[in-house]
This record gives structure tokens, C-alpha cells and sequence, in this order.
């Protein structure tokens, strides 16, 4: 099943390219990436099959790969999955997260991905009635939470900003971060 959601940054795409790797690399946002997983992982048990089983594991392992600039984008992918006991229940999915520059001073940030409903038919009949929307509405308060993080880095809890030079990418400082 394929899952999106949008939104924009009112910052520039190279200043949001730096804040949304210091994210990633401050650990923010896999905090982030595991609080959604694990609010729709507490959701999924509630309407599984399986009802609220205790004992059932629903840690997340959350892999994010570099921020790579393509021409006038740049993507980030990730990958949530569920661990441990009961961890086949819950679905794992694969995404990148982008950055495109929206006008001048702002910037367009999108989550595309997928994902494969657990237990076969059984799996994808709970999907078609309900398991769709709430993944859905996950992804969508995920990127919402990036995307107000990205223009307002006080609101994450994240190293300070990387200066100057990151990686592939040599960046001017905007005024708001001298």
C-alpha cells in the first residue's frame, strides 16, 4: 500500500537540507520516526486481530539513510519496522523523505512510501477497512511534526546546527542562524 504526505517549510531548501540532517543525525528525528510507528503499532493492536495482546512487541527499529541532494532536491530514505515478539504483525514501511524548493524562501517537504499489510489476506481486509486511514493520518502528523521541527528548530530537542560545510554540500548561514 502506498502512503504520502506534504508539507510546507517556510524556510529556505538550503537551510531546511541542514536542519532536517541535524534532525537525523541529533537523533530527533528517529525519536520522531518511533513515537508515529508506535502510535499507529498501539492503534494496530487495539483493531488486530489479536486485540490488545500483552506481552506482544511492538519496538521499532527505525534506519534512516544520509541526506543525498539530487539537482534541486534531496532525499532522505527511511525504513520503520516492528521488533522482537509479535513484530511480523505490524507492517514495515519503506520511504524517502524530500526537500524541493518551494518559491524562494520556502521549501516543499514530502514523505512518499510503502508498505505491505501483515498476515496475508486477513492482513490486507483490515487494511482496505480501517488500517489505511490510520496509517495515513500517521505519515501525515510524522511530516507535519518534521516540517514545524525544520523551521523551527527549537522545537526539536537537536544538536546545534552544523555551520559552513556538511558533507556534499557547502552552505551559506542564514541570517536567522548568525
Amino acid at each position: 500500500m502506498f502512503v504520502g504526505a506534504e508539507t510546507v517549510v517556510d524556510v529556505i531548501f538550503d537551510v531546511a537540507q541542514v536542519r532536517l540532517a541535524n534532525l537525523a543525525r541529533g537523533g530527533w528525528l528517529a525519536d520522531a520516526s518511533d513515537d508515529a510507528y508506535g502510535e499507529l503499532g498501539q492503534t494496530l493492536a487495539r483493531v488486530g486481530p489479536l486485540g490488545s495482546a500483552p506481552g506482544v512487541s511492538r519496538l521499532v527499529d527505525v534506519h534512516f539513510r544520509d541526506l543525498v541532494r539530487h539537482g534541486r532536491l534531496a532525499v532522505m530514505a527511511l525504513r520503520w519496522e516492528a521488533t522482537g515478539p509479535g513484530g511480523g504483525l505490524f507492517p514495515a514501511m519503506d520511504a524517502d523523505l524530500t526537500l524541493l524548493p518551494h518559491g524562494e524562501d520556502r521549501t516543499l517537504l514530502t514523505l512518499t512510501g510503502a508498505y505491505r499489510p501483515p498476515m496475508g489476506a486477513v492482513g490486507r481486509a483490515l487494511d482496505r477497512a480501517v488500517l489505511h486511514r490510520l496509517a495515513l493520518a500517521t505519515v501525515e502528523r510524522f511530516v507535519t511534526r518534521i516540517g514545524t521541527a525544520v523551521a523551527d528548530p527549537a522545537v526539536a530537542t537537536a544538536p546545534e546546527p552544523v555551520r559552513g560545510k556538511f558533507g556534499w554540500l557547502e552552505l551559506p548561514l542564514a541570517p536567522e542562524e548568525t
